[in-house]
């Protein structure tokens, strides 16, 4: 069942992220980089470098889920994110444009 919903409150972290980390080190940034508590109930957000893969980390009632979103073609659109900030702050209709609004690649042209 998905339980994200407009009444979350949204962090996305600002640096790329190594998407092969899962629950405990995502935990791990979400704790000691992004200075906030895992367990508040609050979603937290992590784009890789290419903004091609997205994780977004939330305490359930069951307990820890991970969405993961990696697209076949094209990037996220991400917001301005000032480097000096530990999380940016993000409502759930900011999210969902970023997940919708994909812009796509450009083509390097091949010489022949």
């Amino acid at each position: 069942m998905f339980h994200l919903h407009q009444s979350l409150r949204y962090y996305l972290y600002p640096a790329p992220v190594d998407m092969r980390k899962s629950f405990y080190t995502l935990s791990g940034i979400v704790t000691s980089s992004m200075h906030r508590n895992v367990l508040s109930g609050e979603v937290f957000i992590f784009v890789n470098r290419n903004q091609t893969i997205m994780k977004i980390l939330h305490m359930e009632y069951g307990g820890m889920v991970i969405y993961h979103k990696k697209l076949d073609s094209g990037r996220f659109k991400l917001p301005q994110i000032d480097e000096n900030t530990h999380s940016l702050t993000l409502d759930w209709k900011e999210l969902i444009m970023m997940i919708q609004q994909v812009t796509q690649k450009r083509k390097k042209l091949q010489k022949k």
